[in-house]
């Protein structure tokens, strides 16, 4: 199992977490905070009516108070239960809401590259991750 000190799931994770802010519109919060990835999996989730359990865990974890350490937290909850790719792929279903969040650079807006993605992450299920959440 990969476990917290493998270098490989710290690359990992700084991959996942560099394509998911790619070319990434600056979004703010009512109150002037900037939004990040996590909050674009937050509203992905929700616009397919979609109670997630991750998200739920996240937000109930009082220690983290910036979108940036949620996500973190929420990618690494989603590999501890194989569930990234399907999350992931909740999120990338709305064209208009993909273009909201992305300029036209990001990955996520080019049909092919979103499969070939989402493949990738698919493959990961296989992996097992023993990590503290």
């Amino acid at each position: 199992p990969v476990t917290d000190g493998s270098r490989e799931l710290h690359s990992l994770c700084a991959q996942l977490e560099f394509l998911l802010q790619f070319d990434m519109k600056e979004k703010r919060s009512f109150f002037g905070q900037r939004k990040d990835y996590w909050d674009f999996l937050c509203q992905g989730l929700a616009r397919r009516r979609q109670e997630h359990e991750g998200i739920r865990f996240v937000t109930s974890l009082d220690k983290l108070k910036t979108p940036v350490g949620r996500g973190r937290a929420f990618l690494r909850y989603c590999l501890v239960h194989r569930q990234l790719a399907e999350s992931l792929q909740l999120c990338l279903l709305d064209p208009e809401s993909l273009r909201e969040w992305y300029y036209a650079r990001s990955p996520f807006l080019s049909p092919q590259h979103r499969a070939e993605i989402l493949g990738i992450l698919y493959e990961l299920d296989g992996v097992t991750f023993h990590l503290a959440l």
